[in-house]
């Protein structure tokens, strides 16, 4: 790759990492910026990459629990805000003005006055709970504000309180407490627990128990019950359990069992319920050999959606409760989040977007079967011909595990062998899906490179076996991986197996790393965002909510064996081999101060 090449390269991921002020013919970083051995960004430059940087999406947030109207995310400043929409294609009404991005919400489930959302300030990760009033649009604090964690709020039926989980007590063990919204002095710590991967899904219908996880790894996950009223917590599965994923649960319309979903025997998450008694556990989409992703109940919990994960793209199910029949939901070919039902169950609002569409907000009425659309974003001046479209690509790694990614050709308008951008993924457990471009159409309709989005083993959505193939030990065999798909590359007519880059960002960042220096000689040059130059300093220096729940995938450093493979993997004790030129971008905010030795 030539350096004017490289620079346009570093140019794009500058222009959509900084907040840029213009002076004179340049754009430079503002304050909270530093820059070391970074090019001029000429004026013009920058107005090319605007046309790609300023597509938006809108996701839906909350559905009014009384009123035809719901809660978005989009937009129109820097940040995502929340916005109202009250009709179909209708105007989009700003209530938050923050800095900081929005992407949650609920309305209070009764009258839907207000919302309870969280925030955090500077993407430091402590996210507080505020209450909106939706009058005056006036937000108040109603916790600590402080090193905590607080979310996953769960209400109460009756609107007069919610269930949440926070950090607060140590900054390590995910809590259970309740709180009313108009009297949040009195906050009740309710439950006491150990580990920081404990949430709430679901609350019976007269309030007195909660159906709350343990996560322990992704291939791990477990299902208690507990008794608001006593604080007696209970097994729903069995905790001696080892290496199964049971998640997502919520009550029944029927007495005495829940929904959830599991990989108990089977390779995939299956949706399924259980007899709270008998603990008989009965699976209802045997059939579909990929994992359920998400499900949720209509009020009345005689209708399920579900959306499956099948090959890196989504599908939609609708389901009856007492019949357990399913029928695939005929939407474009895309990606599918945010289900949800109207309170009365006569709808389903959900997100979607293709590859030449950001998302966007539709309903789907059952008693005609058709699909409204709510929102259409705007693709700022990209056309629909600007856009590249994904294909599925498989290779063979070096112990013939087939790896699989999703490949966008460059503009059909440039010639001769193109070079390649390869971005991987974070997580670990992320997963490539073939989702829409937006910013990065630059590289493929401006510079002709073209784009691979690889999920190398670790990934989730190809089975609970793939998914642990990079655990522990394992770790540099998906760096392997990649060495594979650059085989692949050396293969393919149309690409330049000598101009290839490397790029990704936290754990994804890592792998960029490791890349570049077991493949030197393969690579012409690398952009690592926030990697993890070492895991055991990672594993030291992480908040501890999360520390025991990356050692489950990473090691435990705390094993002579173990920190002693660590420190040699690691990065930083590999700079040495490392000859490209390599792009860093690493963030001072306190949540990735773990990484700062990336430098």
């Amino acid at each position: 790759m030539k350096t004017k090449q490289l620079f346009l390269l570093i140019t794009v991921v500058f222009t959509l990492f900084s907040f840029a002020q213009e002076k004179k013919n340049l754009v430079v970083p503002n304050d909270n910026l530093i820059t070391e051995n970074i090019p001029e960004i000429s004026k013009d430059l920058a107005t090319q990459v605007k046309k790609y940087s300023e597509s938006r999406g809108a996701s839906l947030v909350a559905i009014h629990p009384t009123l035809e109207e719901i809660i978005i995310t989009t937009r129109f400043g820097a940040t995502n805000q929340l916005h109202k929409v009250s009709q179909p294609m209708g105007s989009r009404k700003q209530f938050t003005f923050f800095d900081e991005p929005m992407g949650n919400g609920q309305y209070e489930p009764t009258k839907g006055e207000y919302l309870i959302y969280s925030k955090d300030v500077g993407g430091n990760e402590f996210g507080q709970l505020f209450k909106l009033d939706l009058k005056t649009l006036q937000s108040t604090m109603l916790t600590d504000g402080g090193r905590s964690q607080n979310g996953g709020a769960i209400w109460k039926k009756d609107g007069s309180g919610f269930y949440f989980s926070s950090t607060k007590r140590n900054g390590g063990d995910r809590d259970i407490y309740f709180m009313n919204p108009n009297d949040a002095k009195n906050t009740k710590l309710i439950l006491e627990v150990k580990g920081g991967g404990w949430g709430i899904n679901d609350i019976s219908e007269d309030g007195k128990a909660l159906l709350i996880s343990e996560y322990i790894s992704a291939n791990e996950s477990f299902i208690w019950m507990l008794d608001t009223q006593t604080g007696k917590l209970s097994e729903v599965t069995n905790r001696k359990d080892k290496n199964i994923v049971q998640s997502g649960a919520s009550f029944s319309v029927n007495k005495n069992e829940i929904w959830f979903v599991t990989d108990r025997e089977n390779e995939f998450q299956r949706l399924a319920t259980m007899n709270l008694e008998t603990k008989k556990i009965t699976y209802h989409t045997s059939s579909i050999p990929w994992d359920v992703d998400d499900y949720t109940l209509s009020e009345d919990k005689t209708k399920l959606a579900f959306i499956t994960n099948e090959g890196g793209l989504n599908k939609m199910y609708i389901m009856d409760g007492a019949t357990k029949k399913y029928n695939e939901v005929n939407v474009p070919i895309g990606l599918i989040s945010g289900i949800s039902f109207t309170k009365n169950g006569k709808s389903l609002f959900f997100t979607q977007s293709t590859a030449d569409s950001s998302s966007d907000v539709y309903q789907l009425n059952f008693n005609d079967k058709k699909i409204i659309r709510w929102t259409e974003s705007e693709l700022g001046e990209m056309q629909k011909e600007d856009m590249s479209k994904p294909k599925f690509i498989e290779w063979k790694s070096f112990d013939k595990m087939t790896i699989s990614g999703f490949y966008y050709p460059a503009a059909a308008k440039f010639t001769g062998k193109r070079p390649v951008l390869i971005s991987i993924h974070g997580g670990p457990e992320g997963q490539s899906t073939a989702s829409f471009l937006g910013s990065n159409n630059y590289y493929t309709n401006e510079m002709g490179i073209a784009i691979i989005y690889p999920n190398v083993r670790g990934s989730s959505g190809f089975g609970k076996t793939y998914i642990a193939k990079d655990n522990g030990f394992l770790r540099e065999d998906s760096v392997k991986d990649i060495g594979a798909l650059l085989d692949w590359i050396a293969l393919q007519s149309d690409l330049d197996k000598d101009r290839i880059m490397i790029m990704g960002g936290s754990y994804g960042g890592y792998m960029t790393l490791a890349t570049a220096f077991h493949y030197a000689d393969r690579i012409k040059c690398s952009v690592d965002v926030v990697g993890i130059s070492n895991f055991n300093t990672f594993l030291k220096n992480t908040e501890e909510y999360r520390r025991d729940l990356r050692r489950v995938e990473y090691g435990d450093e705390r094993i002579p064996e173990m920190a002693a493979f660590l420190e040699k993997i690691s990065p930083l004790n590999n700079t040495e081999k490392i000859k490209k030129p390599m792009f860093i971008i690493q963030a001072k905010s306190s949540c990735y101060r773990s990484n700062t030795n990336a430098r």
